[in-house]
Order: structure tokens, then C-alpha cells, then sequence
């Protein structure tokens, strides 16, 4: 198979992994009630199985970026597919609270692998004139997973139980562990050189070594967005559908019919914002500046979500958190694109661990927050301060981050 068709079908095989990374998460949201009733949970309860997974993610990213960075790509990603495959599995099993905790925990620990891998992948085998919208079909299964899960998690455990969700989830890993198995192989030279611009030789074994990279200003503000800007996508990912349900008097049933559209919204709109800031490199901006201009734009839409408390009907909260998960994706999505525009190839990976991590543990102390406090003072209190995250996030994007470009005195062999 020729390389320029074969990096398509890579591209292919990371979007299904990811649509079911993201499905076996959302599990957890979509049956709040259900595994609040079977483990007699509190919302605190709940927050605590969040914070279980996203302590784990939170501590893994770091180290899955470096792992893609030392190992390759290939087995990190082999690996972690597997990981998670059995962590779904396992909780599916699972017949006491702290069973399923701990494999809510072993599935938080496997899931970062997903993204340096996808991201170093991206960066490898596209130039910029491609690279967001490539990046943007595979980080596109995150709201794919998220569309398919409320219907496919309804009824499975409408018809079963929510064990089978869990097995289900698993099972469908291992396949696509398969399939990665025997469709990745590493880019030729001349795809690398096209990407790049760079010798292949030199791009695989140079760039910042790791005390370096945490004196890049750069590096600081890419941290401090995944730290403010995550927490809204997590607050969709897993509070939105209980929130309809629990707030707004919607059903699991129509949660299964109506749960999915934020996500499909998101999913669209981050695609083609992608391709609008590629489609400006195309047409001569500088790549990471295009990438600052289309998230500046589109960041407008997230302090919508301070309306909802004004809003009576659950079909209008769905279609006002559409245009803020479409908001929060794009810059999911393109925060990574900034990443590799603005470091070395040799870093990409370990760069978005960290930030990842940075995310995650933002989204740790959030839905912490969120679990005190729904209760309490009431879901309008965590609305205002979600208003204000992404706005804090571009400024921080235009202050803070540039291209850094090692100096070939100090390159340095990680």
C-alpha cells in the first residue's frame, strides 16, 4: 500500500480507537442514577469514581507522552488499547464499589497512551497544510464515542444490565488493538521530510532534552490552557447527562434519543474550524498563527453556558451546550496542532502528556467543585466561572506561546 493512501487508513484505525476511549469513559455519566442506586452513592460519591479515572489520567499523561517519545508510537499505543480493553472488561465484572474503582482507575491509567501517540502520528506523516484537519479526524472520535454512547449505553443496559455495557466496551478495544497491530508501520523518509522539512535521522533524535523543555515559556502556557480550558470539555463529557436528567427531567430513554446532539454539533464544528485554520496556512499565514486566530474566533461561543440556569426547556440546554462543547472541542483539537507547531518533533508527544495532565488535573479540583457544590449553591455558581475559562485561555495562548526552536549548539539527544 503506497504511504500517502496507507496514512489514511492509520488515521481510520486511531479514530475507532478513540471513538470507543471516549465511549468507555462517558459510560460512567450516562448511568449516574443507576450506579449511584446500585454502590448508594451520593453526588459526592460520584464525583469521587470521576476523580479516581482522572487522578489516574491526570498522573499518566505525563509519562504516556514520554513513553511515545522513547519507545515509538506503535507499541505505547498497542499497549494502552489493551490496557483499557481490560480495564472495561474488568469493571464490567466488578460486584463491589471498590472493585469497580480500582478498574475505573486502571482505565484512567491506560487512556492517556492514546493521544501523544495520535498526535506524534499526525505530526510525522502530514505537513501543516493538512496536519489540523488529519489531527481533527482522529481526535474526532471523542465526541463520536460520546454521540454513540448514549444510545448504545441505554440500551444495552435497558435490555441487560450495566455490566454488559462495560464487556462490550472491552471487547470492541481488543479488536481494534488488532487492527492497529497490523495496519501502523513507521512513515518512509520522504513522507517524514515532507512533514518536517527536516532529515529523518535528525528529527528522530534531536530536539529540547527534558530539563530544557520545562524552561520553555511555551511549554508553561500550553499547561495553563489544558488547565483552565479542559475542565468545561469534562464538565459535557461528565455532567451534562446527568444534569438533564437529574435537573431537567429527562429520562435515560431520551437521554439515549437526545444526548448525542451536543456532541455531533462539537464533532462538525471542530472539523471545520480545523480546516479553516489549515485552509489559512494554505493560504500563506504562518501555521501557528492561524491556529491562534481560528481558536480566538471560536472561543466566543463557551460563555454561553452562564445561560442555562435562565433556561426552563431541556431541548434548549442541549442546544446552547452544543455551542459550547463545539467551542471546547475546537480547542481540543487544535491545542494539539499548536503543540506541534510550536515544538521540535523529538517533543510532541511528551509536551501533550504533560499538558494533558495539566488538563486532567484541572478537571480533578473542577469536579470536585461540581460535586460540592451542585448540592449546594446550585449548578448557576458553576456556570459563571466555566463562562469565564476559555477567555482566560487566549489570552494566555497570544502571551505565551511561540515556536521554539532549539539552538543547534544545544540540541541534545533525550
Amino acid at each position: 500500500m503506497p504511504p500517502s493512501r496507507r496514512r489514511w487508513f492509520i488515521i481510520f484505525v486511531i479514530f475507532l480507537a478513540i471513538v470507543f476511549n471516549y465511549y468507555d469513559r462517558q459510560i460512567v455519566s450516562i448511568l449516574k442514577p443507576m450506579l449511584k442506586e446500585e454502590f448508594e452513592l451520593g453526588d459526592d460519591g460520584y464525583a469521587m469514581v470521576l476523580n479516581i479515572f482522572t487522578i489516574f489520567y491526570a498522573l499518566m499523561y505525563p509519562v504516556s507522552g514520554w513513553l511515545v517519545d522513547k519507545f515509538g508510537e506503535r507499541k505505547v499505543m498497542l499497549i494502552g488499547i489493551l490496557g483499557w480493553s481490560m480495564a472495561c472488561i474488568g469493571g464490567g465484572l466488578s460486584r463491589t464499589f471498590g472493585s469497580f474503582l480500582f478498574f475505573r482507575g486502571m482505565l484512567g491509567a491506560a487512556e492517556p497512551t492514546n493521544f501523544p501517540a495520535q498526535l506524534k502520528v499526525v505530526t510525522v506523516w502530514f505537513s501543516g497544510k493538512l496536519r489540523a484537519t488529519a489531527n481533527s479526524l482522529c481526535v474526532a472520535g471523542s465526541s463520536i464515542g460520546a454521540i454513540i454512547a448514549p444510545p448504545l449505553v441505554a440500551w444495552l443496559a435497558i435490555e441487560y444490565d450495566f455490566h454488559t455495557v462495560f464487556i462490550v466496551a472491552g471487547i470492541i478495544g481488543l479488536l481494534i488493538a488488532l487492527l492497529w497491530f497490523l495496519i501502523y508501520i513507521e512513515p518512509p523518509s520522504d513522507i517524514v521530510r515532507e512533514s518536517v522539512g527536516l532529515d529523518q535521522s535528525y528529527d528522530k533524535d534531536h530536539g529540547f532534552n527534558w530539563g530544557q523543555l520545562w524552561n520553555r515559556k511555551s511549554l508553561w502556557g500550553i499547561l495553563l490552557i489544558r488547565f483552565v480550558s479542559d475542565p468545561v470539555w469534562y464538565f459535557c463529557l461528565f455532567w451534562l447527562p446527568g444534569y438533564l436528567q437529574e435537573e431537567s427531567g429527562l429520562t435515560l430513554a431520551q437521554i439515549g434519543m437526545f444526548g448525542w446532539i451536543p456532541f455531533l454539533v462539537a464533532d462538525i464544528g471542530a472539523i471545520g474550524t480545523s480546516a479553516w485554520s489549515d485552509k489559512m496556512v494554505r493560504n500563506g499565514k504562518e501555521p501557528l498563527r492561524a491556529r491562534k486566530v481560528m481558536l480566538t474566533s471560536i472561543a466566543v461561543l463557551a460563555p454561553l453556558c452562564c445561560l442555562t440556569t435562565y433556561i426552563s426547556s431541556p431541548y434548549l440546554t442541549i442546544l446552547l451546550f452544543s455551542l459550547v462543547a463545539m467551542a471546547c472541542l475546537s480547542w481540543l483539537f487544535t491545542i494539539s496542532v499548536v503543540i506541534a507547531e510550536a515544538f521540535p518533533v523529538k517533543n510532541v508527544a511528551s509536551v501533550l502528556g504533560i499538558a494533558g495532565g495539566c488538563g486532567a488535573l484541572g478537571a480533578v479540583i473542577f469536579n470536585y467543585f461540581v460535586g460540592q457544590m451542585m448540592g449546594s449553591l446550585g449548578a448557576g455558581t458553576i456556570f459563571i466561572v466555566m463562562a469565564f475559562m476559555h477567555p482566560v485561555a487566549v489570552l494566555i495562548l497570544w502571551t505565551m506561546v511561540k515556536k521554539e526552536r532549539p539552538k543547534p549548539h544545544v540540541l541534545q539527544r533525550l
